[in-house]
């Protein structure tokens, strides 16, 4: 039997699954990057929409993002 932590990883690789097979879509109605883009954020205010107020959400987001870069920024490095 799984633990919490791991049910709570299990649920977010599910849902990660489920976001990439929706880039994928995303990807093959629009070349255009910033729309992906930005249809990803809005999605991410209307998860949150009336319950959390615009500026906590772009909080949420930051803090993410904060976590995400070195993660990304040792795995994946940019050529140039």
């Amino acid at each position: 039997m799984a633990t919490p932590n791991e049910e709570n990883f299990n649920d977010y690789k599910r849902a990660e699954k489920k976001a990439l097979e929706l880039l994928a879509a995303m990807k093959a109605a629009t070349p255009k990057k910033v729309d992906i883009e930005l249809a990803l954020l809005v999605a991410i205010f209307e998860l949150h929409k009336g319950s959390v107020s615009a500026d906590k959400i772009a909080a949420i987001v930051q803090g993410h993002l904060k976590q995400m870069v070195p993660f990304y920024g040792e795995k994946h490095p940019v050529a140039g």
